[in-house]
């Protein structure tokens, strides 16, 4: 089952509260998004941190009910 852009947002948004989101649904099948994530809380961490962080907020579901994110992620 494809993950909704809202159940996407939400669990970035619950790992990481300062978050703003911007999230595109690339093909229309709720499978493959782009995301850019601005947080404060990224600062001083390297962009595979930041990642990681969005990743982990995921908890399993990239790979599984997602199958595609472009992620963008920035300070500010």
């Amino acid at each position: 089952m494809p993950l909704s852009k809202e159940d996407l947002e939400n669990y970035i948004k619950e790992s990481i509260p300062d978050s703003t989101i911007i999230i595109d649904d690339l093909k229309g099948d709720g499978d493959h998004y782009s995301a850019t994530v601005i947080s404060k809380s990224f600062e001083g961490k390297s962009k595979i941190e930041q990642h990681k962080m969005v990743y982990d907020s995921l908890k399993g579901k990239m790979g599984n009910e997602l199958h595609a994110l472009m992620l963008k992620t920035k300070t500010e």
